[in-house]
């Protein structure tokens, strides 16, 4: 049948969707009233979950795919490769079934069963890879993914991490949209922190729309950004349980330079908060959306202003009912009342030991007199409450060592110029569970609430916490 003789298609049906791509954006924005009822500003939620693969990703992935087509690097009857806590992957596939494309996708092991499952509903190839490994391990989902690309004929690397049209899809659809939305009536955007691109794109249109508006990110425990953010360090990562926010890496696709603060949860604020949007808001959300919500409590509650801030719920629940969903599961992971090992708070309790600091401009004999004096091995080293109060860093006894051994320096150099990273931050309601998987890794945890010094946890600390329990 040549051109001229194939069937015209018969004209749209009045009200309908040429496809389901064209169901994508116009989220509603709603107002929480009774998680929240404390705080003095208004909490609004951007419902990104009812997009139609369930979750905000769906508009960067149409515009990602939009300019790999045009760009010639996505071409009929390709493979799309990528790595992906599963939103990206969701929104790829559905994209990809009405483009005619296949899917292979790489996820940690983290994620939920729901999640493997939904992508395989949509025909995708689904491997699963440790979490517990370096970003650089070969064994990583982001190593995997890069060595199919290499492996894959016709294939097409959508690279969510790397990739600029990630930022520039939330730039184009998700700013705009919020903008016109809220006639300009906002003071404060708050989202996860993951790839970045939405905070970055989004934070972008709206900052040039109104400068004054604040853009705030929500950090898990574990993750590098909020040390960073904070201290200009690259601190341990290590495993914690929400899914789809968080890095141990630093993606290009964020502009971390644009937020004007980031905060801080732990898992079991996540999912308890997650709980309460879904049982007390009727408000059918993730984990990542708990993360949100209870990084925008913690910020209204600092700030005490009356504003409008809207919080970005970015996936559905139905991804978690095995977990966050599920009380056996939440009682196993210690994020129930009165189950698990306890959270760091706990411990601390336990330990009651003064907290001891050292300042950069301290000279190193003084920080070797007050480590012996309080019989420690490790402190946290902190500006002066002058420059700001922000920790910069640890020193060990095995940094005052390799500094002596040198025979290159002098006991009244200040200590500022040995100052590590081999540390990890927690909170205090971080589990037992999970402190003890950063100790695996990290020398000692430093426990901060709203960004204050509250403790210093080290392996015998945790020893000594758990034999008096068993006890």
């Amino acid at each position: 049948m040549t051109q001229s003789t194939l069937p015209t298609q018969p004209a749209l049906m009045k009200g309908a969707l040429p496809s389901i791509l064209g169901a994508i954006g116009n989220t509603p924005i709603i107002k929480l009233n009774r998680v929240g009822a404390d705080v003095p500003a208004n909490i609004y939620v951007k419902c990104e979950y009812l997009n139609p693969a369930g979750s905000m990703k769906d508009r960067m992935v149409v515009h990602l795919m939009d300019e790999a087509e045009k760009r010639g690097e996505l071409k009929p009857g390709g493979t799309i490769i990528e790595a992906t806590s599963g939103n990206t992957g969701a929104a790829i596939a559905m994209t990809a079934a009405v483009r005619g494309y296949k899917c292979i996708f790489v996820m940690p092991d983290k994620m939920s069963q729901e999640k493997i499952s939904s992508l395989k509903a949509y025909g995708a190839k689904v491997i699963v890879c440790p979490t517990a490994v370096e970003p650089d391990d070969p064994r990583s989902y982001y190593s995997v993914a890069k060595r199919l690309a290499i492996e894959t004929p016709n294939n097409y690397y959508s690279n969510q991490y790397h990739n600029l049209d990630n930022p520039s899809g939330h730039y184009l659809s998700t700013g705009p949209e919020i903008w016109e939305q809220t006639g300009g009536e906002l003071d404060v955007l708050v989202a996860g922190l993951g790839t970045g691109g939405t905070i970055s794109g989004t934070g972008k249109y709206l900052k040039e729309k109104k400068s004054s508006i604040q853009l705030v990110g929500v950090d898990p425990v574990g993750s590098l950004y909020y040390d960073f953010v904070k201290s200009g360090r690259i601190t341990k990562p290590f495993t914690y349980k929400v899914e789809g926010i968080g890095e141990d890496f630093f993606p290009s696709t964020i502009n971390l330079k644009i937020l004007d603060e980031i905060v801080r949860v732990d898992d079991k604020e996540c999912f308890l908060t997650t709980r309460d949007l879904v049982r007390l808001e009727g408000l059918y959300v993730g984990g990542s959306c708990g993360a949100a919500v209870a990084g925008a409590l913690k910020y209204a509650r600092q700030t005490q202003k009356k504003e409008n801030i809207l919080v970005v719920l970015a996936d559905s629940a139905a991804k978690y009912l095995s977990k966050i969903f599920n009380d056996d599961w939440m009682l196993e992971n210690g994020f129930l009342e009165n189950s698990g090992l306890g959270v760091v708070s706990d411990l601390l309790k336990a330990k009651a030991d003064e907290i001891i600091t050292a300042s950069p401009q301290d000279r190193v004999r003084d920080v070797i007199s007050r480590m012996k004096a309080h019989g420690i091995s490790q402190l946290p080293v902190v500006e002066k409450e002058a420059d700001g109060g922000r920790l910069l860093g640890a020193v060990a006894e095995v940094d005052l060592l390799r500094y002596l051994v040198s025979g290159e320096h002098s006991l009244d150099s200040a200590v500022g110029s040995i100052v590590e990273s081999d540390y990890a931050t927690c909170s205090p309601r971080t589990s037992i569970e999970n402190l003890q998987g950063l100790l695996a890794d990290a020398r000692m945890a430093i426990v901060t609430d709203d960004g204050k010094i509250i403790g210093v946890v080290t392996k015998i600390d945790l020893i000594d916490y758990l034999a008096r329990r068993a006890a």
